[in-house]
């Protein structure tokens, strides 16, 4: 009789976005040791991401944050628009009570911290494909807490009062930018950057730009220690 051998099962697809080559190196090297997982493609900003996923089309992506040309909210929602079943699961140094919320309403279906990836990584992904949300045990209570108790009484710290774009270009001041490079980068008037300048202010309570400067650069440097 002869043996027949058995197929290798499929592997799932995976597509990294990240603007650390060592970042992306990890996560190859972790996810191609899996014998469902594959890489299939890597990008390390948004243009280059939706082209490559458009060629590649993965089963889920994995995206940080902060990429190099825009922020990654902007590729989960360009995602979301384009490809709403794909599912995407957004891996960051970025604080997931500040994050976590942001990036599920804006379609993508999971958040995990890079501090917790090593250990949590692969659950994430699969949980994800599986189509559920994946966010930390911490995090979920929280929501659960919030939607409990309500909006009203929940304590939000000024930065989370923010909204997406506004974080952006909070973010992109606390990196040394000035109003027009932030306009150019975010494809926005200059008067448009101006009025969330002075949104920001408002809602933080800065009296002038230069409250607003050192408060950036600080809670940029606190998420760089992070």
């Amino acid at each position: 009789m002869t043996s027949q051998i058995k197929p290798e099962p499929a592997r799932h697809t995976v597509f990294l976005v990240d603007d650390h080559p060592l970042v992306r190196e990890w996560l190859t090297q972790l996810i191609q040791r899996e014998n469902d997982l594959t890489v299939c493609g890597e990008a390390e900003d948004t243009h280059e991401a939706l082209a490559k996923i458009e060629a590649s089309n993965p089963d889920i992506v994995i995206a940080d944050i902060s990429l190099k040309s825009t922020h990654g909210l902007e590729l989960v929602k360009d995602l979301q628009a384009r490809r709403p079943a794909l599912p995407v699961l957004v891996l960051s140094m970025h604080d997931e009570s500040l994050y976590a919320e942001r990036v599920l309403r804006a379609g993508a279906r999971g958040y995990i911290t890079k501090q917790e990836a090593t250990k949590k990584i692969l659950l994430a992904i699969r949980q994800v494909m599986a189509g559920q949300i994946y966010i930390s045990e911490k995090m979920a209570a929280r929501m659960v807490h919030k939607m409990v108790v309500g909006r009203a009484q929940d304590q939000k710290s000024p930065i989370e009062r923010l909204t997406d774009r506004e974080l952006e270009v909070f973010q992109l001041i606390g990196r040394g930018q000035g109003t027009r490079r932030i306009a150019a980068e975010l494809h926005l008037g200059i008067k448009t950057v101006e009025s969330y300048r002075a949104r920001i202010k408002e809602k933080l309570k800065l009296e002038d730009g230069t409250q607003l400067l050192q408060q950036a650069i600080q809670w940029v440097h606190s998420l760089q220690d992070r």
